[in-house]
């Protein structure tokens, strides 16, 4: 084939990727299926990260470190809200890729309908405890006096409106699962463009619009989240779609919530281990102060930013296992996996020279206080060290969940956060008095370490034989 007529195959798929449409991906060629599932969930997964960053963008032109730590601060909360998302999430991906694969597509609808119901349980219980307790969460998780005053709405809208966060990763994830990740893309898209349009609004003020600072930002983001969700309610309604919603769907059947339950709790059990880690990570930081929680936090962000679309192509290999593994073919699941761990690999292996070589013009891009900017450039440069391991590692974990064997990376996270990274960045920053700088270094050992064994325990196939 000419290099022409590549570059022409290229943009044809990339067309084909974005346009969405629920395809087969349990014939033909691996790299064609891995790249028609990747495009959009990178895409997808690029508009979440943006989330990240624009809300701390804004945020940090009103020249305010107490402003910026609180976002930080909140978001080590809402980790857990994200882990239970995602949890259900992959839950809805592994039994709805299943259902297709077995081309049994009233099954997939009622499956994801399930899903959504004990979405919406789970964010009720998270809004009604942000409603009573934001401000005493707040001051759990170390923040300051001046943090809580000037912050604490942030913490309340983010927390009681915790619904658009659940509902629009969720429901996402039964896009995925039927494998159109292209309608996924566009309902992030959507909330971001929005979210974007009305946080300097919601922030600086804009005619009758007063400026609510930082809880602007919160504000936005719900609006945005909130239409996304509706957006995608309306295509599983009335889009054409092979999982499609009816009236009938939305009868409870407890034996597929507790099926769903069941897959989920696993992929929740695993995120939030994980989750719950950055929680104490970030209490080990406001330990130094204002300036170091606002340089980490606003350092995650940034990692956040790149790291987001490699999940896309970590999800995306999630969906070609449970779809391959429903039509019996195990080997072609795995083989999907290691070409899809390479580029993933590849990818972050860019991203990482990036950050060591431009962190701080990155870092001051978000603020012009140095001390701020030294404590995030130091954050970017040491975390991207172990970018190669998690390249591989987020791919491997991921497929564990397509597979519905979510046990294998809750024992993962499990020792290789609580019983290691935890213990280990308390040593270094606070015994041995590295200061931020050892969060930021156990922060890279441990997730290389999880990466290397989640590689060794999927050699040996086990996954292959479980049943959803």
């Amino acid at each position: 084939m000419s290099y022409s007529s590549r570059i022409k195959s290229f943009f044809h798929l990339f067309k084909v990727a974005v346009k969405g449409e629920e395809q087969n991906f349990t014939e033909g060629s691996i790299n064609r299926a891995i790249f028609l599932l990747s495009i959009p969930m990178i895409l997808e997964m690029a508009m979440e990260s943006v989330f990240a960053v624009v809300d701390i963008f804004f945020v940090s032109r009103l020249n305010n470190s107490d402003a910026v730590a609180v976002i930080g601060l909140t978001e080590s909360m809402l980790a857990i809200v994200y882990s239970v998302a995602w949890g259900v999430s992959m839950g809805a991906t592994a039994l709805v890729a299943r259902r297709v694969g077995e081309k049994e597509y009233e099954g997939a609808a009622v499956a994801g309908v399930q899903a959504i119901l004990v979405g919406v349980v789970a964010s009720v219980l998270v809004s009604i405890g942000g409603l009573i307790f934001y401000k005493d969460l707040l001051s759990l998780m170390g923040a300051s006096d001046s943090v809580i005053e000037i912050g604490s709405r942030f913490t309340f809208w983010m927390l009681t409106g915790n619904i658009t966060i659940m509902m629009l990763f969720l429901i996402n994830g039964i896009f995925r699962g039927a494998g159109n990740a292209a309608i996924a893309m566009r309902a992030l898209w959507l909330a971001n463009l929005i979210n974007m349009a009305l946080d300097p609004i919601f922030i600086f003020g804009w005619g009758p619009i007063p400026a609510f600072g930082v809880e602007g930002a919160a504000i936005s983001t719900n609006i945005g989240r909130g239409i996304g969700v509706a957006f995608q309610l309306y295509f599983l309604f009335f889009g054409k779609s092979i999982v499609k919603f009816n009236a009938n769907n939305f009868k409870i059947d407890w034996k597929i919530i507790v099926q769903v339950i069941k897959v989920s709790a696993g992929s929740t059990g695993q995120f939030l281990i994980s989750s719950a880690s950055w929680v104490f990570l970030a209490r080990i930081i406001s330990h130094f102060g204002s300036a170091a929680m606002a340089g980490y936090t606003i350092a995650i962000r940034v990692i956040v930013f790149t790291i987001l679309p490699s999940w896309g192509m970590a999800n995306a290999s999630a969906t070609l296992v449970g779809q391959n593994l429903g039509a019996g073919q195990p080997d072609r699941a795995e083989k999907s996996v290691w070409k899809t761990g390479f580029y993933n690999m590849v990818f972050l292996a860019f991203v990482m020279f990036i950050f060591l070589f431009l962190s701080s013009p990155i870092l001051r891009f978000f603020s012009s206080d140095e001390t701020v900017v030294g404590y995030g450039t130091q954050c970017l440069q040491i975390v991207a060290l172990g970018y190669l391991f998690y390249g591989y590692g987020m791919v491997i974990t991921q497929s564990f969940n397509g597979a519905g064997d979510t046990r294998t990376p809750i024992l993962l996270n499990l020792f290789g956060f609580w019983c290691f990274q935890i213990p280990l960045a308390y040593l270094l920053a606070i015994q041995i008095d590295f200061g931020p700088n050892g969060v930021y270094a156990a922060i890279a050992i441990a997730e290389s370490a999880i990466a290397v064994a989640g590689i060794m325990i999927f050699r040996k196939g086990k996954w292959k034989l479980v049943k959803v």
